[in-house]
């Protein structure tokens, strides 16, 4: 029987998510909550969704952090990932998140307005379960108001302090027709990133070293999508298009900080990485 890690903010989202995995009975779930401590009232989250669990009969795990009211959005986000993913590990199950279609539109509408290449359209791909993509936020809410389901309002949603929710504002006023071509072109791209994927894996081989030589003299965008694979798609494409630029001139014995925690150590022929302590 598959064991469920199910992420669970206590928004209408993975409560509509969480609801709907109670109608069937061939899985085990594990109702996971991250309280980043970035808002007063988060504590009162933590208690909504632990007495949901209990009251569905779930188990439930949950942890709190001092992130603290200023700490950005990728911070918050990959310390709620790293808490997934060791209950994960606790009980040898897969996560599962509450994203819906809207969340495709605004991560697409992010990516381009950071600077993307074609992969900005190739989001939300990972070993995550998010069963709920082909779903908009309205329908989520009427699924939860016709059941009288309760959820509660994250106060920092409405905030003009995040990117996303400056985004969201606009992305919620795209047509259906256009947020529907936007999640055929999603589709079609992460068809094609597999097959890129698999091409570049066989071009670049696993390291540890790699030439600066063959980097310098490939093409730019091929060269860009090299380096995405090589450091595992911890940076931006800006990060990608700085660290190639860095592979063709830094010194020998010198490292260059790409961010995201990753350096690149230089020899005169070739370039290894390193994770920054």
């Amino acid at each position: 029987m598959a064991t469920y890690i199910v992420a669970v903010s206590g928004g209408v989202d993975s409560i509509a998510l969480l609801h709907m995995l109670t109608q069937t009975t061939d899985h085990e779930i594990v109702v996971a909550h991250f309280d980043h401590g970035t808002r007063d009232d988060s504590a009162e989250d933590a208690t909504f969704v632990g007495g949901l669990a209990a009251e569905y009969g779930f188990q439930f795990e949950t942890l709190r952090e001092e992130l603290g009211p200023n700490t950005s959005e990728e911070i918050a986000r990959n310390r709620r990932y790293a808490f997934l993913r060791d209950i994960a590990k606790k009980y040898n199950g897969r996560i599962m998140t509450a994203h819906h279609a809207d969340d495709v539109v605004e991560t697409i509408a992010i990516n381009f307005h950071r600077g993307t290449g074609w992969r900005g359209l190739a989001v939300l791909d990972s070993d995550i379960l998010r069963p709920l993509l082909l779903l908009t936020k309205a329908d989520l809410i009427e699924y939860a108001e016709q059941r009288k389901l309760s959820w509660r309002e994250d106060s920092t949603n409405a905030s003009d302090k995040y990117l996303r929710n400056r985004l969201r504002r606009l992305a919620r006023d795209l047509d259906p027709d256009t947020k529907r071509e936007l999640l055929a072109l999603r589709s079609q791209q992460l068809e094609s990133k597999r097959w890129i994927d698999q091409g570049i894996a066989e071009l670049v081989g696993s390291g540890p070293n790699y030439s600066r030589y063959f980097f310098t003299h490939i093409p730019s965008q091929v060269a860009i999508e090299c380096l995405r694979y090589v450091t595992t798609a911890k940076l931006t494409r800006p990060q990608l298009e700085r660290a190639l630029l860095a592979i063709k001139t830094a010194s020998p014995k010198s490292s260059y900080q790409a961010g995201s925690g990753l350096a690149f150590d230089f020899t005169t022929r070739n370039f290894s990485l390193s994770l920054l302590k």
